[in-house]
């Protein structure tokens, strides 16, 4: 089991506060992602998601939730579902990212990272991370795939 997953079972046990603890320790692992304040809401393998309140740090010029904040979002997201997910021979990195803005944010984004359990198997380095962002009201207003390369450990 992941260090991830391990904190995951005990913070998000914890009532009330227990998410917004593994939340803020995950966003200290890579300092960029506190930046959004997100909330994870689920993390198994092959699964996490997490939001991203609409508040006054994330708005770009039209008062909606900024690009580069949904893409923060979708990494977040895609990171703490790699972590829980690849078995403890492989480790990953992300190589690539295609997008497609579909709606405007207007709302908290909820960020959604999703894998098939036979991608994480056999030897074609390549893996590919389903990720999307919903408003409240369920519009996809960000969607595409994030690339890995996971390979053998040394």
């Amino acid at each position: 089991m992941s260090q991830v997953q391990k904190l995951w079972n005990t913070t998000s046990a914890i009532p009330v506060v227990g998410k917004r603890v593994f939340s803020f320790a995950f966003a200290q692992k890579a300092p960029y992602f506190a930046t959004i304040h997100p909330r994870f809401t689920v993390i198994e393998p092959n699964r996490a998601e997490l939001v991203i309140p609409k508040r006054r740090g994330v708005p770009n010029h039209l008062g909606t939730v900024h690009a580069i904040a949904l893409c923060t979002g979708l990494e977040a997201a895609m990171g703490a579902l790699a972590e829980v997910t690849i078995p403890g021979c492989r480790r990953w990195i992300p190589k690539g990212m295609d997008i497609a803005y579909t709606a405007k944010a207007t709302s908290d984004i909820t960020c959604i990272a999703e894998t098939d359990p036979e991608q994480w198997t056999g030897d074609n380095p390549d893996v590919g991370v389903r990720v999307r962002g919903e408003r409240e009201d369920g519009v996809v207003v960000i969607e595409g795939v994030i690339k890995l390369w996971v390979t053998p450990k040394r």
